[in-house]
């Protein structure tokens, strides 16, 4: 996706964070490395951060008070299972799920959409290609 609309105007703001089952343990660099050698991935990531909690880094603050959380895609059962485990109010607060959630941002500024990550990349295509 980043290599057919980057031309057009679209850019990708990888934030790592390592608060979702440790999946992103490394250094900066260790990240960068994996998911260039792994995913094949051309856009740069930026500098870890948290995104949820008392460290939570002030853009994430925005993001979420922009765009709720509303709810995941059918078939999610076993990722809510997961999250009502650890909190019984999950549901209920804008914190970020887990990994791979997608806010999207138009040339204006504005937080259009929230994606979670289990959603149909198609519906994300469909929503940047809508921007451009």
């Amino acid at each position: 996706m980043y290599q057919n609309y980057h031309n057009q105007g679209f850019e990708i703001l990888d934030f790592p964070c390592n608060q979702f089952g440790g999946q992103a343990p490394g250094t900066d660099e260790e990240i960068r490395d994996f998911c260039k050698n792994r995913f094949h991935t051309t856009f740069e990531p930026m500098k870890k951060i948290e995104v949820n909690g008392e460290n939570e880094n002030p853009l994430y603050t925005y993001l979420k008070e922009q765009k709720g959380f509303e709810g995941f895609p059918s078939g999610s059962d076993r990722m809510e299972k997961m999250l009502a485990s650890m909190d019984p109010d999950w549901d209920k607060k804008s914190d970020i799920k887990w990994n791979f959630t997608k806010f999207i941002i138009d040339r204006d500024g504005s937080v259009v959409a929230r994606f979670e990550p289990m959603i149909n990349i198609e519906k994300v295509e469909e929503c940047i290609k809508s921007l451009l």
